[in-house]
Order: C-alpha cells, then structure tokens, then sequence
C-alpha cells in the first residue's frame, strides 16, 4: 500500500483533533494523580470555565473522562478523570499521527 493511500484511509479522532480537548486529555494521561481539578485544569491550559465545561461535557459524553462532583473543605471540587476508554482513545490518535509523521518524514527523504 503506497504511503499516500495509508494516510487517506487514517481516521484520526476528530473528537479528540480538537486542541482544547486533546489538551485536556493529553494533560490528564501525563498526570501522576487519579484525577486532577477542574480548577488547576483551567489554570494549566489557560482555558476560560465556559470553554473547559463545553469540551469536558464532549469528552464526557464521548466516555473519554469521568467527573465527579463534590465538596472539600465545604467548597465545590469537581474532579476530572482520563477513563480506560479515552486512554485507548487517545493512544490511538497518537499512533495515527504517529504513522502521519512517519511517512511524511520518509518521503521527505526520498526527495531529497
């Protein structure tokens, strides 16, 4: 199968091709903790609330994150996590952009 015809068939996730979420997703799979906050999500990616609460809602509704809402020390916290569901997502729209950047750097250096 020639390089071109291997690009034209990648599906790359378009749910996920949207930077604030590949964003978010990126910066909840290379987290150490569980879940992170929404509030040090909105502050690490400088999205305003508004825009965050839309593309968490997406990612939600997508099954890529789970959130949960609570309280601590009496104040809301809601809690943001990457589900096994978005980690295998995501992994595969690293490995299509992957395969992306393999062939264009290949063919670059035939040109040459």
């Amino acid at each position: 199968m020639s390089g071109r015809k291997r690009l034209v068939e990648l599906g790359l996730d378009r749910l996920i091709h949207e930077k604030a979420r590949l964003m978010i997703l990126t910066y909840l799979s290379s987290g150490d903790a569980p879940e992170t906050g929404f509030t040090e999500l909105r502050d690490a990616l400088e999205l305003s609330s508004g825009n965050l609460s839309i593309q968490l809602k997406t990612l939600e509704e997508a099954g890529y994150v789970a959130i949960e809402k609570s309280f601590k020390n009496n104040k809301p916290y809601t809690a943001v996590r990457l589900s096994v569901e978005g980690r295998r997502a995501l992994d595969g729209y690293l490995g299509e952009l992957e395969t992306i950047l393999t062939t264009a750097r290949s063919k670059r250096g035939e040109a040459t």
